[in-house]
């Protein structure tokens, strides 16, 4: 006797869990092409998300793709031109957002609440179908299909589809289940951001606030209209020695009682609802981020920037490399996992490099024994840019997000940082020759007390200091191999991704 199979026919073709920037911008792009779209969330929209709410330059260019620009919500968004760094308190520098070829010279400042909707929005007019108050609760891959399971009001339900993105945020449990285990410390950042208003400043200008007690946390204002502003602050999870305050509440309230020019931009502000946070999983080149049938986009596959917390960017970056990469693919229901390796190899290719440089640097930084030579070289890096455009554009352009992380490697800023510390540390020996032999002695014993903090941190907390060292090794390794890849591959035509 002959057995016929029936494959099992699937209720869409794609189902993407979790309808913020990533998932919503997926469903555009392809609702679009032409395929049956299922969104599924857990909230219902419009709802709030805790965030950082700068859309910078590189995400503004992929609104623009979606052709979602000339819409009023984006007109009427706060624009941010300039940026400032402090540190303790002391302004290093102010300049304009860098302009690139192909990329607005401006980055917006927009509540989550509005624009999560308004991607939302035109993902269902695009033809979209949308499931809020929708709990994923688990998935099956099967022949054919993959049965994902939610929660509503009514009951657990079932829905089946022949793709399914995962695109539930740092927390995603598409991703758990993929992977097989939740994110590793290392890869956490941790903030919280609050509403205030009567904000003093300039509205169209984002400041940085650096500090020797919080490094490598640092906090910011972002200006959102009038003026009232998102005032936040993060910092790594896992850092060496462990961060004593991680009630990161406390910790924004008194930076801001600290700080003498934060304090200055909030003398007269009052804060606006509750302070609330939100965890970040950066990115880690050895987790996968595609399987039989599943894929992951945006936050959900890692894809935020160590350095400066960006993820809006990747997320509507990688919604579009997902449609870019993979139509053929559903068009011919070829979605084994060795069938989306292509979006896999695009995510390496577009991010791998940067991301391993982002990653050094943290790792790197993660040891606050050494935080007096990090923020001297931070000083360094500003009094550089301070009279060299050409530096202070690229560095600026690195930290926005709109410069790959790759070009902190480069001749310009590299020869440049090297220099300026060169001619620092020879005029600091001067002085301290021209201020006598007591100058000199303090400089020594400055460095010596460095010295035994480490010496000291490293006897009490042997397994960390270990775990620091390995880890920067890790990261110099994967840093070398994406180099040395990168240098073999053939150069592509240069251009700007719209």
């Amino acid at each position: 006797m002959i057995r016929i199979r029936l494959r099992e026919s699937a209720d869409a073709d794609v189902a993407i869990v979790g309808a913020g920037p990533g998932g919503a911008a997926a469903a555009c792009h392809l609702a679009r092409a032409g395929f049956r779209v299922v969104l599924l969330d857990q909230r219902r929209f419009p709802r709030d998300k805790v965030c950082g709410d700068f859309v910078g330059p590189a995400a503004i260019a992929e609104i623009e793709h979606l052709g979602l620009l000339s819409l009023p919500v984006f007109r009427d968004g706060n624009p941010i031109r300039r940026a400032a760094l402090y540190l303790d308190g002391v302004k290093l520098i102010a300049q304009a957002v860098p302009q690139f070829p192909g990329l607005p010279d401006h980055g917006l400042c927009l509540p989550r609440v509005v624009l999560d909707n308004v991607i939302l929005r035109h993902a269902v007019a695009s033809g979209a179908r949308l499931l809020e108050e929708a709990r994923v609760t688990g998935y099956r891959v099967e022949p054919g299909i993959v049965a994902v399971t939610y929660q509503n009001r009514s009951g657990e339900h079932q829905i089946k589809t022949r793709l399914l993105i995962g695109a539930d945020g740092s927390s995603s449990l598409i991703s758990r289940l993929l992977r097989g285990v939740p994110p590793p410390r290392r890869d956490r950042i941790v903030a919280v951001r609050a509403y205030f208003e009567a904000v003093e400043g300039p509205q169209d200008q984002a400041d940085l606030y650096f500090s020797a007690s919080t490094f490598p946390g640092y906090c910011w204002v972002f200006p959102t209209g009038g003026t009232s502003a998102n005032v936040g602050v993060g910092t790594l999870l896992e850092t060496w020695p462990p961060t004593k305050h991680l009630q990161l509440n406390q910790l924004l309230t008194g930076i801001i009682a600290a700080d003498t020019a934060l304090g200055f931009r909030l003398s007269t502000a009052r804060l606006v609802g509750k302070i609330a946070g939100w965890p970040l999983t950066t990115f880690n080149p050895h987790l996968p981020i595609h399987g039989d049938r599943v894929i992951l986009i945006g936050d959900a596959a890692g894809l935020i920037n160590p350095l400066n917390g960006e993820g809006i960017q990747y997320a509507l970056q990688s919604a579009r490399w997902v449609a870019e990469t993979l139509t053929s693919k559903l068009q011919r229901d070829s979605l084994a996992a060795t069938d989306l390796a292509p979006y896999a190899g695009r995510v390496r290719h577009e991010l791998r490099y940067d991301m391993a440089v982002a990653r050094l640097i943290i790792d790197l930084i993660s040891n606050r024994t050494l935080n007096p030579i990090w923020l001297q070289a931070l000083r360094i890096i500003t009094r550089r840019a301070a009279f060299d455009p050409g530096y202070a554009r690229l560095a600026g352009a690195i930290l926005a997000g709109i410069a790959p992380a790759r070009e902190a490697l480069s001749y310009r800023i590299l020869w440049g940082t090297l220099q300026h510390a060169a001619m620092h540390t020879g005029y600091t020996v001067a002085l301290d020759a021209l201020h006598g032999p007591g100058r000199v002695l303090r400089t020594g014993f400055d460095a010596a007390r460095m010295a035994a903090s480490m010496a000291v941190e490293s006897a009490l907390r042997p397994t960390s200091s270990l775990n620091w060292g390995l880890n920067c090794a890790l990261s110099a390794i994967e840093l070398v191999t994406q180099a040395t890849g990168s240098a073999l591959e053939p150069r592509p035509a240069a251009r700007v991704d719209r």
